[in-house]
């Protein structure tokens, strides 16, 4: 390139470089770095056709040689197509996975009939100063290898009732019976071994719970 007699350009000093001479130099540069690190034969887009000419198959131009199409893919216009590519394959990948998952099976949830509450009983008495509460429930058609259950219920966590910080609840379990709850105090409830241990009678189909509050009740003074 002739810098010496540019228009503008003075004898003995730096010549004066338009916008499109730096283009140029610059898609000169790009070609040779392309040219030292770039495998032609592992560009996808790259192809030869019958003319003898190079060809982008992604942005259907024409070059006649490789140091053209190099530059080329180093271009706004290339990288552009790229970036459609990607994404378009991106959102192609996401609606091949969206339908996958929709044809897959569904899992059917597990749903029990219910047939109602359970018969219990429900006795109430003072052993040692404290209060203690039996409860007796009767699972007769209880589902095969199902063990009831028990837990204690707040207040504030139940929906049937207005909350009352007074009281609280036990809940017993057990398919495909519904769910009975009973209102206790709120009080601590002995947890030491054998003071809230369940008994299930599998023969007889009875479960029972033994609970007794730590609290003593006081003895009124004669």
């Amino acid at each position: 390139m002739d810098m010496q007699n540019r228009p503008g350009g003075r004898t003995g000093s730096g010549p004066m470089a338009s916008a499109a001479d730096s283009n140029v130099e610059r898609r000169e540069r790009l070609k040779q770095l392309a040219m030292e690190i770039i495998d032609l034969q592992k560009d996808p887009y790259f192809m030869i056709n019958h003319l003898g000419t190079y060809e982008c198959k992604l942005c259907l131009t024409l070059h006649t040689n490789e140091g053209s199409y190099l530059a080329h893919t180093q271009g706004k216009k290339h990288q552009q197509n790229l970036l459609r590519r990607k994404a378009r394959e991106g959102k192609d990948l996401n609606a091949i996975m969206h339908i996958s998952k929709q044809n897959q099976p569904k899992q059917q949830k597990h749903k029990t009939i219910k047939i109602g509450r359970p018969g219990y009983k429900v006795l109430r008495t003072i052993e040692n100063g404290s209060k203690v509460i039996y409860f007796e429930l009767q699972f007769e058609d209880i589902t095969q290898n199902f063990i009831p259950r028990h837990r204690v219920m707040s207040a504030f966590e139940q929906k049937i009732e207005q909350p009352d910080k007074n009281y609280q609840y036990l809940i017993f379990a057990a398919e495909p019976y519904e769910n009975v709850g009973f209102k206790i105090p709120n009080q601590e409830i002995e947890t030491a071994e054998g003071k809230f241990q369940p008994t299930w009678e599998k023969d007889k189909k009875i479960y029972t719970l033994r609970v007794q509050f730590k609290d003593k009740i006081e003895k009124k003074q004669k």
